[in-house]
């Protein structure tokens, strides 16, 4: 390594299994490596896009803060769920995709050798993001139990704990990626007496929010509990609830204070997200049937996800409450996550990813991702598994 803010950042994996998938060419192969879903985007959404390749003004770099329609219908459809009003003018900006709203945030609020409070495990696109801001990271362990009853918990008071006096932000997502940890009112309220003592951040990556399997509406930490209301820093996106992957529209949205500076840093970043994706974006998040959309999507990646429990029912794999993918334990078969990817991938034609670098304990884990396929082909997951562990 030529620098040191990229020692301690590794690849994510899916990269890799990724490309040995594209490069096998073989459509009996499962993709359940990538975020990546085969729902629609919405109509609304397309006919935008559609319309925005022929309008000039989508061929812009301007306004460097995201299209005004854009950071109004996100400000908006920020506050509906966060119960309060967000101003589109000074506290919303448009980001290149939740990633990167992410990592402007990290830059405008982390110094150098503060600590970020995660859950474990996590993406590691999140964990690389704090170390890449020069941030520290402080995870607190999430406990599984396996089987179709079973899910992820973390007990709000070790993440109470974990906020002390080096402690910039908390990076907290619900559902979670990849576990499917849902956080409710008892977490939030913890961390808001946690984060008050010690003047930090919330910040609340929002991607999936709304992808719940308990048929309840999200749990937003500004909603939840008032202390939290002018700390918390909410970052969305586009591309998980809308299904709009390749358009790379996210938006950050918080107190005018610090979204100045959040602005600064995307202004000195990325500059600015896909003229073309904006109004499309916008159209999306303002549709009269937006729920209906969400609701309906929604029913469609947990039924692909009870598929995949019913497949693997004899294999110790943990049930998530909401989000894309599941994890599977692969001490209880006697292997490495790398080596049960690799036995699938060969003996099975499954693609799935291992999770080094996913949090401390994601080196006992294998991710699948269940919502790009459909439930007639998971169908033949459990007979896949038979094969390849044979």
């Amino acid at each position: 390594m030529t620098v040191s803010r990229l020692r301690d950042i590794p690849g994510i994996g899916v990269d890799a299994v990724g490309d040995a998938a594209d490069a096998a060419g073989d459509p009996e192969l499962l993709r359940l490596e990538n975020l990546d879903t085969d729902i629609r985007p919405p109509a609304v959404a397309l006919a935008a896009t559609r319309a925005a390749v022929d309008d000039d003004a989508a061929n812009s770099y301007l306004p460097f803060q995201g299209h005004r329609s854009l950071r109004e219908a996100a400000a908006a459809h920020v506050g509906r769920i966060a119960g309060r009003v967000y101003d589109p003018a000074t506290e919303c900006v448009s980001a290149a995709g939740g990633l990167n709203g992410i990592l402007n945030t990290l830059l405008a609020t982390v110094e150098p050798g503060q600590e970020v409070v995660l859950c474990d495990p996590i993406y590691a696109g999140l964990v690389n993001r704090v170390r890449l801001a020069g941030g520290v990271t402080r995870f607190v362990p999430g406990e599984a139990t396996t089987g179709r009853a079973g899910h992820w918990t973390v007990d709000p008071e070790r993440l109470a704990t974990a906020v002390g006096p080096a402690t910039a932000a908390v990076l907290m997502m619900g559902p979670a990626m990849p576990t499917g940890l849902v956080l409710g009112d008892e977490h939030w309220a913890a961390l808001a007496q946690a984060c008050d003592r010690h003047d930090a951040w919330m910040i609340y990556d929002a991607a999936m929010e709304r992808i719940r399997f308990d048929g309840r509406g999200p749990s937003h930490p500004a909603a939840a509990d008032p202390r939290l209301a002018d700390r918390t820093i909410t970052v969305g996106s586009a591309s998980k609830e809308l299904r709009m992957i390749g358009w790379r529209v996210g938006w950050v949205t918080g107190p005018a204070a610090i979204l100045h500076d959040i602005r600064l840093v995307g202004l000195t970043n990325v500059v600015c997200q896909v003229g073309l994706a904006q109004q499309a974006v916008a159209a999306a998040l303002d549709a009269p049937d937006a729920e209906a959309d969400m609701a309906a999507a929604t029913a469609q990646w947990q039924r692909r996800c009870e598929v995949v429990l019913e497949q693997l029912a004899d294999y110790p794999v943990i049930a998530p409450d909401g989000g894309w993918s599941l994890l599977i334990d692969t001490r209880p078969l006697g292997m490495s996550p790398a080596e049960l990817s690799g036995r699938l991938f060969e003996r099975g034609r499954v693609a799935a990813t291992a999770m080094d670098g996913w949090g401390p304990s994601g080196p006992h884990y294998l991710r699948l991702v269940f919502a790009n396929e459909t439930p007639e082909r998971l169908a033949s997951l459990g007979e896949r598994f038979r094969t390849a562990l044979g």
